[in-house]
């Protein structure tokens, strides 16, 4: 089936995450209760925070954005993962593989500037208490949110427009167990530098550029902190910031060692390995580093459970 731009190769195959068929029935168990871990938490601190009038505040706000980004991300990759580990053979039709690129690069995008955004509410709550509630209102919060969103689109467009202008004649098997732009540069027989070229330069602007921008008002956090004398007050203002930095670094640097790198240097087992942490277990951790560990979290889901005495 010959498309309009050019294209012969109507379907892909996908190498998928083994081929060793004694693996396949332990990995789709593993996966899909680290999917449905992932869907049902993000999605009940979604309903905790909108149920709770004392969890409407600036930094629940951007929590339920990245809840609600988790979801979405978790979900555009792990359920047909999940089909091809049971499937003989692995297939995806073209304009899946582009639908699949679009939503990659625009959910993980948001992700990465939205962690941006709650670094920055973070430096607020901590560095200027008093005047939190004014700096962090709602046009600030929804500002940040929809610059994210647009910043993420932006990005997203690129890489699929520039992927449908690829022309596919030949070898049709993606070295990946979902459909991506390093393994599918390589099996373009179109010239794929714009395609280079865009990866490398948001490489900088959705992963390096933000991990400058959360790295600047840590710096202050951390002088912060430093500066309270109570020892329970620096250990919950550390553990705070200590969540918040953990997920960021698991998400960033996996992402830069996925995209900065040219596709001539791309390794499909690499790739597998670092993909597994960014696109399956890092939005599982979303509810555990963020909220299980937060009492006010704990308060309302009990409070909805029907034991508000429990804390």
């Amino acid at each position: 089936m010959q498309l309009e731009n050019g294209t012969l190769v109507s379907q892909f195959l996908l190498e998928g995450l083994t081929d060793t068929e004694e693996l396949r029935p332990l990995l789709f168990a593993i996966l899909l209760l680290v999917y449905i871990v992932a869907v049902v938490g993000n999605l009940g601190i979604v309903s905790l925070i909108v149920m709770d009038p004392r969890l409407h505040t600036p930094m629940y706000f951007f929590l339920a954005n990245l809840s609600l980004l988790d979801t979405a991300y978790v979900s555009n990759t792990v359920p047909q993962v999940l089909v091809h580990l049971l499937a003989p053979v692995r297939t995806m039709s073209y304009r899946a593989c582009l639908t699949q690129i679009f939503f990659l690069h625009f959910l993980a995008p948001w992700e990465c500037f939205l962690l941006t955004a709650m670094s920055y509410d973070r430096y607020a709550a901590i560095c200027q208490p008093l005047h939190y509630l004014v700096l962090m209102g709602r046009r600030t919060r929804t500002g940040l949110a929809s610059i994210s969103c647009l910043l993420a689109l932006a990005n997203a467009l690129t890489h699929t427009i520039l992927a449908a202008l690829l022309q596919f004649c030949g070898p049709r098997l993606i070295t990946h167990f979902f459909c991506d732009l390093p393994p599918l540069l390589k099996l373009s027989c179109s010239s794929t530098q714009a395609n280079e070229l865009a990866l490398f330069f948001f490489s900088f602007l959705v992963a390096l550029a933000p991990c400058a921008l959360v790295a600047v008002p840590y710096v202050r956090v951390v002088a912060a902190v430093l500066r309270i004398h109570s020892a329970e007050g620096r250990r919950k203002a550390f553990s705070t910031c200590g969540a918040h930095i953990t997920v960021v670094c698991v998400f960033y640097i996996t992402s830069v060692l996925c995209y900065i790198l040219p596709s001539s240097a791309y390794s499909g087992l690499r790739d597998r390995v670092l993909s597994v942490l960014y696109v399956v277990l890092t939005p599982m951790l979303n509810p555990i580093v963020y909220s299980m560990r937060n009492k006010e979290v704990k308060r309302a889901l009990f409070k909805v459970l029907g034991k508000g005495g429990a804390c």
